[in-house]
Order: C-alpha cells, then sequence, then structure tokens
C-alpha cells in the first residue's frame, strides 16, 4: 500500500504529535508499506527530500509562521503531484491544508484519513483567539472532507465540540508508544548529580503552554512540601515557545518556589527522558485541556505513576492502567493532595512494565491504523 502522510511538522521538529507521526509512519513502513510524508521545511537546513528509517520525506518551503502553523505557498502543488502516486492519504490536525488535501484527494478518486490530534485551544489574545475560530472553520471543512476521523480515545470523542458533528465518522485508536526501557542505575547516578539523592521528586514535562496547567504544579509547591517535606519538582521540556508567552506569565509563580524546582531543558534522547522518568517518584499531569499525552505512557513504562488531571483523554491512561490517581482540574489544593497520597503510597499506585505494554502495544496500535487506512484504500 502506498500511503501519503500530510502534516506541518515532522522529524527532527519534536512534540508528541510529531513523536506519533515518525512513530505510526516508520512502523507502517516496516509492514512493507510505501510511506511519503509531506510537511513544512520549517527550517532551511532541512532537505527538500530525504529518506529517513524507510519514511520518504518531502518537505515544501514555508514563507511564514502563523502561530502554530506554517504557510507554505507551493503546498497546494505538491498535494496535487503527490496524491496520484498513493493509494490513500492520512492528514494529522491541526494542518491548515486539511479541507485542500481532502478536495484533492477525492478529486483524485482517493480517501483521507483525518487523525484528530486535539481540539484547538489557542492561548489569549485577540490574534490567537482570531487564528483559533480562522483555523477552526478550516479544520471543520477538512473533518467534512475526511472520510474516516481517527482519535486517542473515545472518552475524549464524546467530550469534543469539534467532533460531536462527526460522530458517525470518529475510530477510536490508542497512539502507538516506542519507547526505551529505562536503567535504573542511569537514574540513580543523574539524581545523585542534581544534588537529589534521596529526595522525593516530582517530575513534570513538555511544552510550557497554558493547556499543560504547569501554573497549577507551581501554586501546588508549597502544599504539596508542607506534608512531604524536602520534595523537589524536576522540569523537562521547552519554556521558550514561540507562539505562547505562558512561561512569561508564571515567572513570578516559578521565582517564589526557585530553590525547589529544577529545570533541565528539552531532552530529545529518547533513553535519557526514559531515565528522567525513572528518577521520579511520581510523574504530574496538571493539564487544563489534553487529547492522551504520551509522557503518562512514557512515565508508567519507566516505572513511575501518574497524577493527572480528570479530563476527557488525558484520564483514560490512569483509568485502564490504574496506575496513579486522578484529580479535579484547575484545582492546586486537590493536585497537591493526590501527589502527596503517591509520594508517601509509591507502591500502592505501581503496575508491571508488561501490565503497561498490553494495554498500550505498539505492534497492535500500527496495525489498527495499517487496517483502516487499508479499509479506505479498498473501498
Amino acid at each position: 500500500m502506498k500511503i501519503l502522510m500530510a502534516l506541518t511538522y515532522y522529524h527532527p521538529h519534536w512534540t508528541g504529535l510529531t513523536a506519533f507521526a515518525v512513530r505510526l509512519a516508520e512502523g507502517l513502513a516496516a509492514r512493507g508499506n510505501q510511506v511519503t510524508v509531506l510537511t513544512s521545511q520549517y527550517r532551511r537546513d532541512l532537505p527538500r527530500e530525504e529518506v529517513h528509517n524507510g519514511v520518504r520525506v518531502v518537505r515544501v518551503p514555508a514563507v511564514l509562521r502563523l502561530s502554530r502553523g506554517q504557510v507554505m505557498p507551493g503546498f497546494f502543488g505538491a498535494v496535487n503531484r503527490l496524491v496520484r502516486e498513493h493509494d490513500v492519504v492520512q492528514v494529522h490536525t491541526p494542518m491548515l491544508e486539511t479541507a485542500v488535501v481532502g478536495y484533492l484527494a477525492h478529486r483524485a478518486g482517493r480517501k483521507m484519513l483525518m487523525t484528530h490530534h486535539g481540539d484547538l485551544v489557542m492561548p489569549q489574545g485577540a490574534w490567537n483567539q482570531f487564528v483559533q475560530r480562522t483555523v477552526g472553520y478550516l479544520l471543520n471543512k477538512g473533518a467534512e472532507q475526511a472520510d474516516l476521523i481517527s482519535i486517542y480515545t473515545q472518552d475524549y470523542a464524546d467530550h469534543s465540540p469539534f467532533l460531536r458533528p462527526y460522530a458517525d465518522k470518529v475510530v477510536p485508536v490508542y497512539p502507538p508508544f516506542s519507547f526505551p526501557r529505562a536503567n535504573p542505575e542511569a537514574a540513580l547516578a543523574w539524581r545523585r548529580e542534581l544534588g537529589l539523592d534521596g529526595a522525593p521528586l516530582v517530575g513534570f514535562a513538555g511544552r510550557w503552554v497554558e493547556e499543560k496547567g504547569f501554573d497549577y504544579l507551581l501554586e501546588a509547591i508549597p502544599l504539596v512540601r508542607e506534608r512531604v517535606p524536602g520534595s523537589k519538582f524536576v522540569f523537562a521540556g521547552e519554556t521558550r515557545v514561540v507562539y505562547e508567552r505562558f512561561f512569561e506569565r508564571c515567572r513570578p509563580l516559578l521565582e517564589a518556589q526557585r530553590e525547589h524546582v529544577i529545570e533541565l531543558g528539552l531532552i530529545t534522547d529518547p533513553q535519557r527522558m526514559a531515565d528522567f522518568y525513572a528518577m521520579c517518584n511520581v510523574f504530574a499531569l496538571p493539564s487544563r485541556t489534553d487529547c492522551l499525552a504520551s509522557v503518562q505512557v512514557e512515565a508508567m513504562l519507566s516505572g513511575t505513576p501518574v497524577v493527572a488531571t480528570d479530563i476527557p483523554g488525558a484520564r483514560e491512561v490512569v483509568r485502564v492502567t490504574g496506575m496513579g490517581r486522578l484529580v479535579p482540574p484547575r484545582d492546586e489544593s486537590a493536585l497537591a493532595q493526590g501527589l502527596t497520597e503517591v509520594l508517601l503510597n509509591p507502591d500502592s499506585y505501581r503496575c508491571p512494565y508488561e501490565h503497561i505494554t498490553r494495554i498500550f502495544d505498539t505492534d497492535r496500535s500500527i496495525a489498527d491504523y495499517e487496517a483502516l487506512l487499508e479499509r479506505l484504500a479498498r473501498s
């Protein structure tokens, strides 16, 4: 099967969405499919075309960044050419050009799978809200064009205002998770290197954006430390996000807790990230909104229980594994209570590695996506 996959960013750009796309594209290629990824040349030093781990990557030059997206004048011509060379098309949203891809795919007699990575939630500000309305309109047009829409969980689909009109097209499929085993000795050595040997550690990770709710975690720090003296908080991720200045708004909260927070920056090495999770006693996901954050599964695969907010999508991982606690969103007191409970009773929330891999089986997820794409290609 020849599969054309379109999305705004691909390797080496690194977010949960791009990690998903890389795992899926490479997994489909490993199963004997010919996979082409059409994406933006968001950096001029990136090659216009290359083969990366068995996947053909075609990049279209971007002339302007529009909030989280890229404006690519040559994209339509590239889609029109490539769609005819492939049996089926998959688009990862949010992507400005989703509707155009769907239109050109149908004109060429091809079907389109739209993989929805979560409803678009932009930060505050008149410009961002304008972008949200505009992109929201374009994504709705894309959803109308889609023959099927895949989503991480049925729970998220049931509560998504965006997906509600397209419920008859929605198919839930867990993302593919491919993650190395943590090295306990390396994790312990890292703790010692940071001067944290013996300290109760709360980890958190990701882009420092409003939807992730890190401000609630900062407000919970003194409450946790009151109940668990000596506890520290370790962050791995990006604080400088080009389309959002939420970190700057959180800076006073962060500075107030500076001696208790360690910032490690963005970690792109999967093994190093596994060891980060493993050195933490609990991982916090205080999101305001989330589809299904891969960091939860990665933490659990590294042996670390999770405290997550009880919101559609995000709560799925704790619900199906039992490896952690759920707390109400936007509530620093409840978050502190959940973190304290896990820190004081860690063995009650740990599960065997095999338990997690049985639920989040990478090969099964890729096979499920292959079956969806094959169904569309043959219809």
